[in-house]
């Protein structure tokens, strides 16, 4: 592998959050911040090319659940659909003009529609009320920025994230929103008093943890959620390009750009760094995430059936609304197998570095818990496991989906998004862009952090915020499921849905454009 040593077959997910390590806790007081999140845009609430549903990120659906949702502080961004582009809104301006499908003769007129579209978003967040920015001493309690890798947390401030915005272009062609993580930093980083606007993530939330005057307690945060280094890896699959980290570069906020996938050395230089400042944060808890493999999301989609029986990897992997029959893989982008396993790899090697920087803390007293949600993924993974009986590892299970999602016709699963005449039939556990959750998916991540939480000792109350909950405290999926609108009533045109965003990515470089801020 690139940069690292081969390993025969896939990582072992480490199934104890305590790594095989106890630790003797003793608490008094009730820290004032119950639960505090810093992570990229898994952690903030992503959802079909967008940041948008911020109410219902894995946090705050945590917060629900807590008890404590009133009080749990998280950016908005309710100005047409979010940041950068909200492709389920698209699909359901198309289908309010041109029907459930967009015809040979419609498609200039659709073309123009879709760009008209993205004009009115690009003036709204550049020119118009989406410059706006709410300003609050009050630091957020879902820190999280979407695009951002270790050393974004280590580096970026809502000052330098003002420095990085450009001068805004009407490109009559390239009409995305320029800046569009920058932008969302700024309602995500605190910038009053003048002197926060120095803050990094993981700064701000060492200031929540220092909240404890009055409550009696040693720490100001109750639960931290640590959840960063997807996107040292996940631009080899949205941009469908392997490029290594090298020596020079990788760990500053100018160079990293020129990667797609960071070495493990490299990787683990920076989670040092960022693991130092998580240390010095008062937290009574600490929950790290490792990093899903980024094969998995439906965006890359395998094809040309698997290498040999019982393997993991297709051949050749595409954009999704590429079929097999069609693809030319002199023409159409992709990345191989051999790519694709060797990306996998180094994602294995990160997460063996979070592990031992978990059970490194926990050896000297830190009540730090790991989160496998690698292998969470690895089980909710269809085409990878699921429906091939001989590329599953020893240790796979399938994931036991809760009740009220079994109950759905059909029932999730990790399939790109599909449907007819109004009705999902496939997919449901990522969204339109094809790597972020649904809000059921993201409902399934808050019930494994929940898990870990309750592991950990932390009381659950009703919304009320004083009725204790009994074990096992659950996640209220049919709430999430009325509000999951790509679940309970998706876009009338989904049957076609592939095509059209092939259709979009081909004239307009759509996904290509909208991932650039990943």
């Amino acid at each position: 592998m690139a940069g690292s040593v081969r390993r025969e077959g896939s990582r072992v997910p480490e199934t104890d959050p305590k790594v095989g390590v106890d630790v003797s806790t003793q608490w008094a007081g009730d820290p004032r911040h119950r639960l505090v999140a810093v992570g990229d845009s898994l952690t903030q609430g992503f959802q079909s090319g967008a940041i948008f549903n911020t109410s219902l990120s894995y946090p705050a659906i945590v917060a629900h659940e807590l008890g404590c949702f009133p009080s749990f502080r998280y950016p908005l961004y309710e100005g047409l659909g979010g940041l950068p582009f909200n492709l389920e809104l698209f699909l359901r301006d198309l289908e309010a003009r041109y029907g459930r499908a967009v015809d040979w003769w419609e498609a200039p007129l659709a073309l123009f529609r879709a760009r008209s579209v993205m004009d009115r978003v690009e003036d709204y967040w550049e020119r118009g009320p989406g410059l706006n920015v709410p300003s609050t001493t009050a630091i957020m309690h879902n820190l999280a920025v979407l695009g951002w890798d270790l050393r974004d947390a280590l580096s970026k401030s809502a000052d330098e994230c003002r420095k990085r915005i450009d001068v805004p272009k009407d490109d009559l062609v390239n009409q995305l929103v320029q800046n569009a993580g920058e932008r969302a930093a700024l309602r995500v980083l605190p910038t009053r008093p003048r002197a926060a606007g120095a803050l990094t993530q993981l700064r701000a939330a060492a200031e929540l943890g220092k909240d404890t005057e009055g409550t009696g307690a040693k720490h100001g945060i109750e639960t931290l959620v640590v959840f960063l280094g997807a996107n040292n890896a996940l631009r080899a699959v949205t941009d469908l390009r392997v490029v290594w980290s090298e020596d020079s570069g990788f760990d500053s906020l100018d160079g990293k750009g020129h990667f797609t996938v960071w070495r493990p050395k490299h990787f683990t230089s920076e989670l040092r760094k960022v693991a130092a400042e998580v240390s010095e944060i008062k937290a009574r808890h600490v929950i790290w995430c490792t990093v899903p493999h980024v094969t998995i999301a439906p965006i890359a989609r395998g094809v040309a059936g698997k290498t040999q029986p019982g393997s993991r990897y297709f051949p050749y992997y595409t954009r999704p609304w590429i079929r097999d029959r069609d693809f030319d893989a002199g023409k159409d982008p992709n990345i191989t197998a051999e790519q694709a396993r060797q990306v996998d790899e180094a994602i294995d090697a990160y997460n063996d570095a979070i592990t031992e920087t978990v059970r490194a803390a926990r050896t000297k007293g830190r009540d730090w818990y790991l989160l496998e949600t690698c292998g969470l993924m690895d089980r909710l993974a269809s085409r990878r496991y699921a429906e091939d009986p001989l590329a599953r590892p020893d240790w796979w299970q399938p994931y036991p989906l809760p009740s009220s999602l079994r109950a759905l016709s059909p029932p999730p699963n990790s399939h790109f998004l599909a449907g007819k005449d109004g009705r999902r039939t496939d997919g449901g556990l990522f969204s339109l862009d094809g790597v972020h959750p649904t809000t059921v998916g993201y409902g399934i991540l808050a019930q494994e952090v929940i898990n870990v939480m309750r592991l950990a000792g932390v009381r659950f109350f009703r919304p009320d915020g004083s009725t204790p909950r009994q074990d096992p405290v659950l996640v209220d999926f049919d709430r999430l499921i009325r509000h999951d609108t790509l679940v309970n009533r998706p876009p009338g045109n989904l049957g076609s849905a592939l095509g059209v965003l092939g259709w979009a990515d081909e004239a307009m470089d759509l996904f290509r454009r909208v991932f650039s801020v990943l």
